[in-house]
């Protein structure tokens, strides 16, 4: 394979692809999407999901700027980074507009 390299849009598409790329990640996001404020409290009281499971989730979706999360004694803060969130929807809108359809492939 040659030394060949992927543009920044192709990197970030697919940071944020990746942090998606999880179940519980996605009810992470619908559940903090919804919030009208920052969330102060353990997500795990409010999802299905166990509390060393969410830290990682937590990592993830933070690792790829989604979300915030900042500790305030007792409690930890998240929130939707809404200026990555608007570019996440923005690279994903563009990738799937800009796919080509090949009518003459016959594959299903």
């Amino acid at each position: 394979m040659s030394n060949k390299e992927y543009n920044i849009n192709q990197e970030q598409l697919a940071r944020f692809a990746k942090a998606m790329g999880h179940p519980t990640r996605i009810a992470i996001l619908q559940f903090l999407a919804k919030q009208t404020t920052c969330y102060f409290g353990d997500i795990n009281e409010e999802l299905p999901i166990a509390k060393a499971t969410v830290s990682q989730h937590l990592k993830e979706l933070k690792n790829s700027g989604l979300i915030h999360g900042e500790v305030e004694p007792p409690k930890v803060r998240y929130c939707i980074n809404r200026e990555m969130w608007d570019m996440a929807c923005t690279m994903f809108k563009d990738f799937f507009a800009n796919i080509q359809h090949n009518d003459s492939c016959d594959c299903k």
